[in-house]
This record gives C-alpha cells, sequence and structure tokens, in this order.
C-alpha cells in the first residue's frame, strides 16, 4: 500500500474532500509551514516561504484510484499534488519546525516571480 501524507499547521483528524495530498513526504512537511511559494530544486530539495509550525500527517486509511484526482492548478511536477474526493481519516506523524536553511533568498524569490509572469512552469506553488 503506498502511504498519502498531508501536512497542514492545524490540528486534525479527518481531512475534508477537496484537500490535498502527496505520495512525497517531504513535500506535505513542507506544505506544513503554509508557504506562499514553494521551490523545487534540480537536486530534489524543496525550499519554501513557510514561517510557521505544523504537523505531518499520513492519510490511516486504504486510498482507492477514484479517491483522488491530480491537482488540476498544481506548478509542482506531474503527480506530486492531489486533491481528495472523499474525507480521510489521519494519523499524526510529527509536529513540524520551519528549517531557515529551507528559506529562499529575495533574490530567488524575484527570479521565482518573473518566471511566473513570463508563464513559466517553476515548480512553485
Amino acid at each position: 500500500m503506498v502511504a498519502w501524507y498531508h501536512g497542514s499547521p492545524l490540528v486534525l483528524t479527518v481531512l475534508a474532500a477537496g484537500s490535498t495530498v502527496t505520495q512525497n513526504r517531504e513535500l506535505a512537511r513542507v506544505f506544513s509551514h503554509k508557504p506562499d511559494a514553494v521551490c523545487w530544486e534540480d537536486d530534489g530539495r524543496l525550499r519554501h516561504t513557510g514561517a510557521i509550525p505544523g504537523y505531518l500527517y499520513v492519510v490511516d486509511e486504504a486510498v482507492a484510484a477514484e479517491d483522488v484526482v491530480p491537482h488540476p492548478r498544481s506548478t509542482m511536477p506531474t503527480g506530486a499534488e492531489w486533491l481528495t474526493q472523499r474525507p480521510l481519516r489521519l494519523r499524526l506523524l510529527s509536529q513540524t519546525v520551519v528549517r531557515p536553511e529551507e528559506m529562499p533568498s529575495a533574490a530567488d524569490l524575484a527570479a521565482l516571480a518573473r518566471n511566473h509572469a513570463s508563464g513559466g512552469n517553476d515548480s512553485t506553488a
């Protein structure tokens, strides 16, 4: 069984239909910080603008193909973000803390904004 993850700054036990899930644990951890932008580096590292601690969850029940659909407006690589089609039970894995080394510089953010404005897919959420 493939694990599905969700990151949130909220304490949850059930994920509402229409919520975002991923099979990438690290991406879910990053999203637990409620970032406005996420950068997926060429070496696989994730950087983000989230500044609040949060929680990392795993979906605690079987997820069938009809339970999730690809996120229609995702700017992440194909298959990284999915939307739930029904409520899903969650289990808390850990609390998360913001890692300063993951924060992009002002120059990085300006470059992302330029790329986004030009219509490029920069893997930024």
